[in-house]
């Protein structure tokens, strides 16, 4: 007998198998259209029951609101200098930022934004137009006071004054960005104690924080603050591709996410001194930094510190310093390397007493030691290369003193009237003996502040004959 198979139950099955193959795609639509509305009601719940967010935008326009009303736009016409023939050059026009420091109308902001002016009008965010006049200049950090000319109602900015900035602290940096004023950015604080090789710095006093908020050209000056909406530092320079650590008005670029801003405890020294007299005191430890160690301390922790060795009958040696001890710490803050050593003992006044952590022998002590006062030379010695190549001027010497080795073409010196083979006799009326005291008196009479400084020279022509004149010096806009 021959069988026959059904052919029902394979149709069947054929069937239900084609059915789910035209309605798999339909019914995976809709388990993604079913889960996308699921995710859209979880994250509107989500909103509508945790306010975070709204609280972060809260906390934030509070910041800004705390120090908008101290913020100040600066603008600076400047004087220019006049050249060998009697025409003014230069003069231009510029824009930075400030905020209040006082009741009085003080006004901090970056010295590079005010050297050279002439004319300083500053803008307040309500509108408020003033006209101020400059108090002091520090280009060795970077910072300028200017005063309110006519008594106004000012609300000085809230400064963390004590608080020790951390890496990875939020922070919020306010200016005038390409002349857009009044703006706010935000990022974190990215490393502490920098330096950023700056070649407008004037071999200055740097420990900069280095922060990732965007700044750009207009920052300058422009505080940055806390997330307790307080003042913890200034914005005075950027990274860019031209060139690491240019000023923000000198960049020729716009933020790469890598900006400097002077450390509080600076500004505040600084700003002080220039208040009450104008000028800045710098404190002289009085000790040569033989090169940075590090080691374990008694806590078993990493530390680095500087090796130095003691002047005989100088503040550290009268303090109990001796050759060979590892510093690590002055009034607390960290010198992990020689920049960061010199400036914060650069930017503390002579005569102050200061706490001196270090280890001799592997053993932690504490000294105390009253600075001396920074000689004038070596302050000289460090405005040298910045002089050079913003003056145009190289001077060498000889067996008759400080001669005129060249003279840059079209620079500053060439305009003036400086001619290479001269001999440098006087410099704002002091004897000059050789080039080092050329740097030593043009920093101390204020060529990095812009002032006008008179310069003896005498030249000898070919004939024989001996000429003597007076140049006129300066350093405009």
């Amino acid at each position: 007998m021959r069988r026959f198979t059904s052919l029902g139950p394979s149709l069947a099955v054929l069937l239900v198998g084609c059915a789910a193959l035209l309605l798999t795609p339909a019914i995976i639509s809709a388990l993604r259209d079913a889960d996308t509305a699921a995710r859209i009601t979880l994250a509107q719940h989500t909103l509508e029951t945790d306010d975070i967010l709204e609280r972060i935008d809260r906390a934030v326009t509070a910041v800004a609101e705390n120090i908008s009303p101290s913020l100040v736009h600066i603008d600076v016409q400047g004087e220019g200098i006049e050249d060998a023939s009697g025409r003014r050059r230069g003069g231009n026009r510029s824009t930075g930022s400030g905020w209040v420091y006082d009741d009085a109308g003080h006004i901090v902001t970056n010295a590079h934004v005010v050297r050279g002016a002439q004319r300083i009008s500053i803008q307040f965010e309500d509108g408020r137009y003033a006209d101020a006049g400059l108090v002091g200049i520090d280009p060795f950090t970077d910072i300028a006071v200017i005063l309110i000319e006519d008594p106004i109602t000012v609300y000085p900015a809230p400064r963390d004054t004590g608080h020790i900035p951390r890496r990875g602290e939020r922070v919020f940096a306010f200016g005038s960005p390409f002349g857009f004023k009044f703006s706010m950015s935000q990022g974190i604080i990215s490393g502490l104690g920098r330096d950023p090789m700056s070649s407008t710095d004037f071999g200055g006093f740097t420990n900069f924080i280095q922060t990732d908020a965007a700044v750009n050209p207009g920052n300058s000056g422009g505080p940055l603050v806390s997330t307790r909406g307080k003042i913890i530092g200034m914005n005075v320079a950027i990274a860019t591709a031209r060139g690491t650590g240019a000023e923000l008005d000198e960049s020729g670029g716009d933020s790469a996410g890598i900006s400097f801003a002077i450390p509080l405890p600076t500004i505040e020294t600084v700003v002080d001194q220039l208040i009450a007299t104008g000028g800045v005191s710098r404190g002289f430890l009085g000790v040569s930094l033989i090169g940075a160690v590090g080691f374990e301390n008694e806590q078993g922790v990493y530390t680095r510190g500087m090796s130095v060795q003691v002047t005989q009958g100088g503040p550290s040696d009268l303090g109990g310093i001796q050759d060979r001890d590892v510093i690590t710490q002055v009034n607390g803050q960290d010198v992990p390397e020689s920049k960061i050593f010199q400036s914060i003992v650069g930017t503390i006044p002579a005569d102050e007493r200061v706490d001196i952590t270090l280890y001799r022998e592997g053993e932690r002590k504490t000294v105390q030691v009253v600075l001396g006062e920074l000689p004038a030379s070596v302050l000289g010695g460090r405005a040298r290369v910045p002089i050079t190549y913003q003056l145009g001027l190289q001077v060498g010497t000889n067996q008759t003193g400080a001669i005129v080795t060249r003279v840059f073409e079209s620079s500053v010196a060439d305009r003036i009237g400086f001619e290479r083979g001269q001999q440098i006799l006087t410099i704002g009326g002091e004897s000059v003996r050789n080039d080092a005291d050329v740097f030593t008196l043009l920093t101390a009479k204020g060529l990095l502040s812009a002032k006008e400084i008179e310069v003896r020279v005498r030249s000898i022509d070919d004939n024989g004959a001996i000429e003597e004149k007076t140049l006129d010096v300066r350093l405009g806009r």
